[in-house]
């Protein structure tokens, strides 16, 4: 309990109510969310990366997805079986593991929020001028390089405020910088505002090119028109997920959490609110894999060329050179 003053029964109630739910939540989470999760993302980067010349600019896009995915199904089992998720807690951790995490946790939500996005605007400059080098392939994999350095380049700066805020005690110069707010504010401002506006942008760009139509439409070089449909499930699943997790900084950058100066029970709401939001963004590593496992055409094809190969081992399958043609073309 936070508070030494006698508990009430009814936000004792209310506290014990909302770490049941949670605890379950949480199970639920492990046991099912969680293989399914790791499964899929691992299925998805070794099916694209062993069939590399089948990969199309949004395979590459959701590879590093699946990849920061794997990353998040890292990190959930260790808060989830903490003692912030459940009420049977396995393990507690310290400040250092605590900061570990949420290094982890930051770079794999930056890095999938701007894939995302990018990965909108790639559709939309593929859409407007096919077969170009801004939409390929090979300018893809670097762009996603880019991603992952500038999502720890971008973290930094916040990851200070955390870090003073968790050891302040220890460091003299961590005196000025005990701000959580600014974190948060930081998070919210280059993990959730710049991608929403830059997906919007690109979602208008997108229609517009759909409600003119042109020659370029008959274009083989075109991607299959299944894309656009998991394009925009996965950022519309994406943004659902992510939302409360970036609304609860919001909420924590401007009203700040509730302290000593707050009723117990807002406090126990705003601790629920805030880890059930988590929960739901680590949801986000086992919603997208099977939505692109679902509505990806070409995934089934490459899947059993994979295995096929598996199956003759070293000696070279037949019809294998005709199949990667085939799909290429």
């Amino acid at each position: 309990m936070v508070y030494n003053e006698t508990d009430d029964n009814v936000d004792l109630r209310l506290c014990q109510d909302f770490g049941l739910i949670l605890s379950v939540f949480s199970l639920v989470y492990l046991v099912i969310c969680f293989p399914v999760g790791l499964c899929y993302n691992a299925l998805l980067v070794v099916v694209n990366l062993s069939n590399k010349v089948t990969m199309t600019m949004p395979d590459v896009y959701f590879v590093n997805i699946a990849i920061a995915g794997l990353v998040l199904n890292l990190v959930a089992p260790v808060e989830l079986l903490g003692p912030n998720f459940t009420r049977w807690p396995i393990w507690e951790y310290n400040n250092e593991i605590y900061i570990t995490l949420l290094i982890l946790f930051n770079i794999s939500s930056l890095v999938i929020m701007y894939s995302t996005t990018l990965l909108s605007l790639d559709y939309y400059i593929e859409r407007a001028l096919p077969r170009t080098y801004m939409s390929s392939v090979y300018n893809t994999k670097h762009v996603c390089g880019f991603i992952w350095g500038g999502a720890v380049l971008t973290s930094f700066s916040s990851l200070l405020f955390y870090v003073c805020n968790h050891v302040s005690t220890k460091i003299i110069e961590c005196s000025k910088m005990q701000n959580k707010e600014a974190a948060d504010a930081i998070m919210m401002f280059i993990g959730y505002v710049v991608p929403a506006v830059a997906v919007l942008y690109a979602f208008v760009l997108i229609l517009r090119i759909r409600k003119e139509s042109t020659p370029l439409d008959q274009d083989s070089g075109r991607l299959d028109p299944s894309i656009h449909r998991l394009l925009l499930a996965s950022v519309s699943v994406q943004f659902i997920l992510w939302t409360p997790y970036y609304m609860i900084l919001l909420l924590h950058t401007v009203a700040g959490a509730p302290g000593s100066h707050s009723s117990r029970q807002q406090h126990t709401i705003y601790v629920f609110l805030r880890c059930l939001s988590k929960l739901l963004a680590f949801c986000s590593s086992f919603a997208i894999p099977l939505m692109y496992r679902q509505m990806n055409k070409n995934f089934s094809h490459k899947l059993q060329r994979l295995l096929k190969r598996l199956h003759c081992g070293d000696q070279s399958c037949p019809h294998e050179h005709s199949t990667v043609q085939q799909v290429v073309t």
